[in-house]
């Protein structure tokens, strides 16, 4: 049975397979890799775009070791939203950074929802809207 292992060591061809396979779960979002020695992969329209990639964002992940959501302000995804995500080894400690593009960080869910009625009136002119007389099962 052959194994498969992710270390602080790892190289670029150690973290493609996982890599790739976060990209296509995600439907083709870029996704970034690399381990806490090494510089990894970084991956867009199913493809390794660079096999010795690292990026603020992971090597911030992998020093604060913790989820950072953000926007950077440097790099290849300066001023797009990025998640990433430390991986730990069984002791607890960091070995590599995985990353991706934020979709969710386009828009911020809670606010949308708080601000709903705002919108709403900015959209239709009044609230409810539609109208109860407006609504498609309201037409037929």
């Amino acid at each position: 049975m052959s194994g498969y292992i992710i270390s602080a060591d790892s190289d670029a061809g150690d973290l493609v397979g996982v890599a790739l396979a976060i990209h296509e779960i995600i439907n083709r979002l870029p996704v970034t890799a690399r381990s806490l020695n090494n510089p990894g992969v970084r991956v867009e329209e199913g493809v390794v775009i660079d096999d010795a990639y690292t990026g603020p964002v992971l090597e911030l992940a992998m020093r604060k070791n913790h989820l950072i959501k953000t926007i950077p302000k440097t790099g290849v995804y300066a001023n797009v939203p990025v998640v990433v995500a430390p991986v730990h080894n069984s002791d607890g400690e960091v070995i590599a950074a995985i990353g991706l593009v934020d979709i969710t960080g386009i828009f911020d869910l809670a606010t949308l929802m708080e601000h709903q009625s705002t919108i709403l009136k900015q959209v239709c002119g009044k609230d409810p809207c539609p109208l109860p007389t407006e609504a498609v099962a309201a037409k037929k």
